[in-house]
């Protein structure tokens, strides 16, 4: 498993390098839909923990309105247009991401990252998770997306860090790309995204 890691990270950059370029005029029409459609700031930008629990500040393109509480706009699923709903859904908002897995701070594959303040929530065993650099996609992604519970879910991450491998991956990403198709388990049960993880009392 440690043995593949300079590997993995070989292809993180040769194949991550070239998706971003090719991508490159996607996310500029992209990123002038979301401003004509959601306005500014059209990148969103928010603090995560990486490999180790190191921050790094993710971006990616913007999905939701601006919080107004005079027009109704508070929760996750007021805000979330359905032209932000279509970016989620295709996973169209992560293109800027694959720039994180050029500079290391992300990999195609892995745990996804998650907010900073659920680092103290995790149990020892949870936290595993970030023995590994956060990824595009993962484990946890083709079993369930966001449709799984929290525990599931790390469970699966832990899964991963332990069985990592150059087929484990090219699997995930593979599986990945009918998950996408599908648009399978884009929302947790009741949300326009996953309920917050409040700590587990799971060791």
């Amino acid at each position: 498993m440690a043995s593949y890691d300079p590997i993995k990270r070989g292809i993180d950059v040769l194949v991550g390098g070239a998706a971003f370029l090719i991508s490159l005029p996607a996310q500029a029409v992209i990123g002038l839909l979301v401003r004509r459609n959601l306005g500014s700031p059209v990148l969103f930008r928010q603090d995560r923990p990486g490999k180790d629990g190191r921050i790094f500040r993710l971006r990616k393109f913007r999905t939701m309105v601006d919080v107004d509480e005079a027009a109704g706009l508070v929760t996750d699923e007021e805000r979330l247009t359905p032209f932000g709903a279509f970016l989620r859904s295709t996973s169209l908002d992560e293109l800027p991401s694959l720039w994180h897995v050029v500079t290391g701070e992300m990999s195609l594959v892995g745990p996804r990252p998650l907010l900073v303040q659920y680092l103290e929530r995790y149990s020892p065993e949870q936290a595993r998770r970030h023995e590994v650099r956060p990824g595009l996609t993962g484990l946890a992604q083709i079993s369930g997306r966001n449709a799984i519970s929290w525990e599931d879910k790390f469970a699966k991450d832990v899964e991963y860090v332990d069985n990592r491998s150059l087929l484990l991956d090219l699997r995930i990403i593979l599986a990945t790309i009918a998950t996408v198709i599908r648009r399978d388990g884009i929302s947790g049960d009741g949300t326009a995204t996953m309920t917050e993880f409040m700590g587990s009392e799971r060791s």
